[in-house]
Parts: C-alpha cells; structure tokens; sequence
C-alpha cells in the first residue's frame, strides 16, 4: 500500500518545507580577494549592528574606505562606529580579517576559509572560535571548535575573535509557537514525530496500537517509494555477534 510520506512531500517543495529566504538580509563572506588586500590594508567602519533570521550571530555592517558595504558576523565586544581591517598587514585586534600565514599560533579566529577567495566556511555559529595549532610554509593546521585538526591554505583568509551571541542556547523557547517559528525561519520542519506514532495513512510504520512496527524494517531496493523506509536494502540486521 502506497504512502504519501514526510520526506515525499518535502521533495515537491512546498510552503510548509519552504525557508522564508525573502526575510533574509544579508549573505556574510568576507570582501573580494583583491589585490589591495593582498599588499596592503583597507580600513572599514562598523556603520550598523543587525540581526538576520538567517543567521544566528549578530551581523555588523561595515563601510570600507572604497564605498564597498558588506557584513561581517559581529566579534565579541565589537561597538557601534569601531574601526577594522582587512588586508595582509592587518593587525591582530577582534574583527580584523587577514590571511592564516599572518596569524600567530594560538590567536582566536573564525569564519575561515576552505580555499583562498571563497568567503569564509568554517567556525560561523554565535559564540564559536577556532585556534591557530601549528603552522608550517605550505599549510596552517587549526582546532576547530568539535576538537577536529584541519589542515589549509596559508592563504585562506579568517576573522580575529570570538562570534558575538554565545548565550543563545541559555534562553528557552517557553512556548511551543516560539519554537515553531525558530525552525520555520531555517527551512526546518517542526514539531517531528517518529513513523510509529503517525497514522497508518501517513507511514508504513504507523497504526496507533502503540510503538510496534508491525512488520519488518528491512525493505527490498525494489519497493515502491510509499513502501521504501526503515532498513534499505540492507546487508545484514540485529546485533553483531
């Protein structure tokens, strides 16, 4: 018997699934790898502090010496009309961004680059930082926050500091709405419920006489898609012996 399933109707796309990506207000990376920066410094001034729905960290919109307004994720202790840097030469103070083979061991950063130019991948979540562990002349090694070595390009580009709004996770929802409304920003589908507790119309799985399956988790690769959940075409079940 067919099922219209939960990740089914995701993959169509509707509103109920859809970010509301129009609320958004800015994309944060940092400026464009160009030759200024990589001989010298631009100097910008924090013109505005925001929050984003995108984004959880607070956002600092900086206008730079050439015009050029973008947004940065705001570092800890960072005001209102302070100024930053951006560029080879840049000094190591909070919100200054500058290539990893100018950094010192040791030093804060985040918003770092996977490869030179790309705007900035790893360490973007409020109250997060990363540290500088060992460098050499063709890769820098740093300790990202899940304790995790990575190894990059001395040229990849990183944010001195900490993210600002690290005492997100210490204030609760309260209220199921609020919840709700959170994960409706992300494109994340809330509240979710297991298989075992959906109707029988909804999931293979579901009757509504309690938590029993009712029949095996394995499925043949073959099955139709309302069919297809659980164990996949798998090798082998159970505990291992």
């Amino acid at each position: 018997m067919g099922k219209s399933l939960l990740q089914q109707r995701r993959g169509k796309g509707g509103l109920t699934f859809r970010a509301r990506s129009h609320y958004y207000k800015a994309e944060v990376k940092h400026r464009s790898y160009d030759d200024v920066e990589k001989t010298s410094v631009m100097e910008g001034k924090i013109i505005n502090l925001i929050h984003d729905p995108g984004h959880n960290a607070p956002l600092a919109q900086v206008k730079y010496q050439d015009n050029k307004t973008l947004f940065i994720f705001a570092p800890l202790g960072i005001n209102l009309h302070d100024t930053i840097m951006s560029g080879n030469n840049a000094s190591i103070k909070a919100g200054n961004t500058l290539p990893l083979k100018n950094i010192p061991e040791g030093t804060q950063i985040y918003n770092i680059e996977s490869f030179p130019g790309d705007g900035g991948k790893f360490v973007r979540s409020p109250g997060t930082a990363a540290n500088i562990t060992s460098k050499t002349e063709d890769k820098v090694i740093i300790l990202l926050p899940s304790k995790k070595l990575k190894e990059l390009n001395p040229d990849c580009r990183a944010t001195i500091g900490i993210i600002a709004g690290s005492g997100r996770k210490e204030k609760p929802f309260l209220k199921a709405g609020k919840k709700y409304h959170a994960m409706k920003a992300r494109n994340r589908y809330y509240p979710t419920v297991s298989g075992v507790s959906m109707n029988v119309v909804s999931h293979p799985f579901g009757s509504g006489r309690g938590s029993h399956k009712g029949q095996s988790t394995t499925i043949s690769r073959k099955a139709p898609p309302g069919r297809k959940v659980g164990l996949i075409s798998a090798r082998r079940s159970g505990r291992k012996k």
